[in-house]
C-alpha cells in the first residue's frame, strides 16, 4: 500500500480521503492526469506515457456551489421526508451552514474556519427515490466539516449531517448550548479541530452509526481522544443511525395518537 497526501492506493483501487471517491487504475488516470478512456488503457497496457510527464497534483480551489435562491425543496425534505424538526433546519440555515443549491437543488452543508469562512461543502441529494448522491466539494478541507460551537465543554460527534440534525430534533432541549460535529465519513480530524475552537472542551459524546464501521470508529476515536485527557462516551441509535430513530419515534407517536 502506498499513499500519497489525501490518496491511498492498494493494489489496483485507490481512494481519495478528502473527497470520499475512488476507482479503479483507469478512472485514476482519467482523474487524476485528465486522460481520454483509450489513453489510460493504453498507458496501462504499457503504452508511451513516461513517468518524466508527471506533473504534481494541483488541488482545485474550494467554492461553494451557487445557492439558489430559495430552499423550498431542501427544507421539504429534511423536514417532511426526514422528520427534522423545522426548527433546527431554520437554526443552521440561518447561520448560513445550510442551503439548496441552485443547479441541482441539493442540499449543502457548510463546515467554517475560525474566522467564519467556508472550507467545507457536504452535497447531498434531495430525491427520495432512486440512488443518493452525496459527496463532499472538491478542495474542501477536511477538518472543517458542519458543525455547530456552543458554550459548554461538550461535543456530540456523528457521521452525517442529517443524523446529526436528527439527534437535535430527538433531544431539543437546550441544544444550542452543545458543540455537534459531522465527520462526513469516521476521520477523527473535524473532531480535533471542532475541540480546538470550543471553549474548555472536556467531554466527547460519540454517536456514531449502529454498524461494524460506526462501532469502529467508536473505539478508535475514544481510545484517541482519551489520551487528550477528555471524558470520552458513548451513544449508539438504536436502528441503524440517528434518522431511523427519529422517523421510528414519530412513526410511534401518530400510532399512539390514533389509538
Amino acid at each position: 500500500m502506498a499513499s500519497n497526501h489525501s490518496v491511498t492506493i492498494r493494489g489496483g483501487e485507490w481512494y481519495d480521503h478528502a473527497e470520499q471517491h475512488g476507482g479503479n487504475a483507469i478512472s485514476f488516470l482519467q482523474r487524476h492526469y485528465n486522460m481520454s478512456f483509450p489513453k489510460a488503457v493504453q498507458t496501462l497496457l504499457g503504452g508511451d506515457f513516461r513517468p518524466a510527464e508527471i506533473m504534481p497534483l494541483q488541488p482545485k480551489p474550494f467554492v461553494l456551489p451557487k445557492a439558489n435562491s430559495d430552499m423550498r425543496r431542501v427544507f421539504a425534505y429534511l423536514s417532511k421526508t426526514r422528520g427534522i424538526d423545522s426548527k433546527v433546519i431554520s437554526a443552521f440555515a440561518h447561520e448560513k451552514l445550510l442551503y439548496e443549491d441552485a443547479k441541482y437543488h441539493n442540499a449543502v452543508f457548510v463546515g467554517i474556519d475560525e474566522s467564519g469562512v467556508a472550507r467545507h461543502a457536504h452535497v447531498r441529494s434531495t430525491n427520495s427515490q432512486g440512488k443518493t448522491f452525496r459527496i463532499n466539494i472538491e478542495g474542501s478541507d477536511p477538518q472543517y466539516s458542519f458543525h455547530h460551537i456552543g458554550t459548554n465543554g461538550s461535543l456530540l460527534v456523528f457521521e452525517a449531517p442529517i443524523d446529526l440534525l436528527s439527534h437535535i430534533s430527538l433531544y431539543p432541549q437546550n441544544w444550542q448550548e452543545n458543540s455537534y460535529v459531522a465527520c462526513c465519513g469516521t476521520s477523527i480530524q473535524p473532531v480535533l479541530k471542532t475541540l480546538e475552537q470550543m471553549p474548555q472542551a472536556n467531554t466527547v459524546l460519540l454517536c456514531l452509526d449502529n454498524d461494524e464501521a460506526g462501532q469502529k470508529a467508536n473505539r478508535r476515536m475514544a481510545g484517541q481522544l482519551e489520551v487528550e485527557g477528555l471524558t470520552v462516551m458513548t451513544q449508539i441509535p438504536k436502528m441503524k443511525d440517528w434518522n431511523d430513530d427519529l422517523l421510528t419515534s414519530q412513526q410511534h407517536a401518530v400510532q399512539l395518537a390514533g389509538l
